[in-house]
């Protein structure tokens, strides 16, 4: 029996031409094709408003685009979260869509003060993050820091894993490496993890 699988795309750019959105289709083929029943959340088409303060993030209520991704996160067995290294870090679209969704009542049990407040427990992740630089020096030189943020403030924070990573480095190099991360892509997809 295959995963229920959430895909969030989290490229800010709608433009088709995106490299992350050839990565998200192909593993989500693939994924389809092997039997899993697959949701894709694609942040540049979701109407995602900043926070400016505390009180809207733990008691505002979230608007329709993002209650809708709520609804798919908490139908998800395991999410695939792909995104491109800006500035050293997830773009601020996505990171907003994270605030809005990642709410307690949600993601956090509410007015709860724990180390472990998460309300996604069960679930697994996957995050793909395509830089320009290699991925190797991304994580031994920057030591990978925006990536852990997600990973321990967001997502374990939350109650989610396993989590697992892979950071796809020189998209820009040559088309050859960036077909072959497309299958590696369809081969992840495929086995829902």
């Amino acid at each position: 029996m295959g995963k229920r699988i959430a895909l969030i795309d989290g490229h800010p750019d709608p433009s088709p031409d995106r490299y992350c959105h050839a990565l998200t289709q192909a593993y989500a083929e693939a994924a389809a094709a092997a039997g899993h029943e697959v949701a894709r959340i694609t942040v540049a088409q979701t109407v995602v408003p900043f926070l400016r303060t505390a009180q809207d993030w733990s008691e505002g209520t979230p608007v329709p685009g993002i209650r809708d991704a709520q609804n798919t996160i908490a139908w998800a067995e395991h999410l695939v979260i792909v995104y491109p290294l800006w500035l050293g870090a997830m773009p601020a679209l996505l990171k907003a869509f994270f605030e809005q969704v990642f709410r307690p009542g949600f993601a956090i049990a509410k007015g709860k003060r724990s180390l472990s407040p998460g309300l996604l427990k069960g679930k697994s992740a996957r995050i793909v993050v395509t830089m320009g630089m290699p991925a190797i020096v991304y994580r031994l030189f920057f030591r990978a820091h925006s990536l852990k943020s997600l990973e321990r403030n967001i997502l374990k924070f939350s109650g989610i894993g396993p989590i697992r990573e892979t950071l796809i480095g020189g998209v820009e190099t040559s088309a050859e490496k960036r077909l072959m991360w497309l299958e590696k892509l369809r081969t992840l997809g495929g086995a829902g993890g």
